[in-house]
């Protein structure tokens, strides 16, 4: 075995040391009444609501409702914003046209237009859905600009000169370009739709892991409050190794991106 592959599996085995050890100083100290139990419950208390919720059902119903919440807005926010990002990033004049609108709306918390389209669309799975793709739509946006932006004019030179036509510089030089870029919208978009959907949740919706995180704050159950802030973690590192598997099917080329 090379010293890099033992660099490599040495990288790999840290995290799950860290996360062990906090966890035993947690389990430790809670039960030492360090901390009070009432406010920071034990790690194994914590995962023993989680198997009971989960067992139990509703917590699966729930993390449901957020799921398809989460993937069906990034699927109506993401896809519009890298078309438009391919364009603007291959595009001067339609990132001239399209540059100011973005500049000027992209700032605003995406969560401040719920009201707007609450009272479009109404109360209901629509304008909930509608949120999450509008947060979804900027980072995939802005990403897939940067990811053509930053493709070498040599490359669009090359295949001007073979005969090239625009669908083949789309697709020969365009996306394999860009890819890196896009996935890494394809990462932040969905994780910031993860946080809007959860917020929403909190304000809206009567199922999603956000309303449970309410409804156990509103009735003091710290655990299974830990547990479903637990659970929305898990959908994040989900979110992450999704990207990563992408990365590795679609850019093995450059390996710098599965680190």
């Amino acid at each position: 075995m090379s010293r890099h592959e033992m660099g490599e599996k040495t990288l790999l085995i840290i995290p799950p040391v860290i996360l062990i050890a906090t966890l035993g100083c947690l389990e430790f100290i809670t039960r030492m009444e360090i901390l009070p139990s009432l406010f920071f419950p034990p790690p194994t208390v914590v995962v023993s609501t989680l198997y009971r919720m989960t067992t139990e059902g509703a917590l699966l119903e729930h993390l449901a409702a957020t799921v398809t919440r989460l993937l069906t807005g990034f699927v109506l926010g993401g896809i519009p914003g890298m078309i438009l990002g391919m364009m603007m990033g291959w595009s001067l004049p339609v990132r001239r046209i399209f540059d100011p609108f973005i500049a000027a709306l992209h700032p605003v918390p995406k969560i401040s237009s719920l009201p707007i389209i609450m009272i479009i669309f109404g109360i209901g799975f629509v304008s909930r859905t509608i949120v999450v793709a509008v947060a979804s739509f900027f980072p995939m946006l802005i990403n897939t600009m940067a990811g053509v932006r930053q493709i070498h004019p040599i490359y669009f030179d090359v295949a001007q000169n073979c005969g090239a036509s625009r669908l083949q510089v789309l697709r020969r030089v365009v996306l394999p370009g860009a890819t890196p870029f896009i996935l890494a919208g394809v990462r932040l978009g969905l994780n910031v739709s993860l946080s809007i959907s959860l917020a929403v949740e909190l304000l809206l919706a009567d199922k999603g892991i956000g309303t449970l995180i309410w409804m156990a704050w509103q009735t003091l159950r710290i655990e299974e409050l830990y547990a479903t802030i637990v659970t929305a973690a898990a959908v994040g590192i989900s979110i992450r190794l999704f990207v990563q598997f992408l990365l590795s099917r679609f850019v093995p080329w450059d390996s710098k991106t599965r680190t």
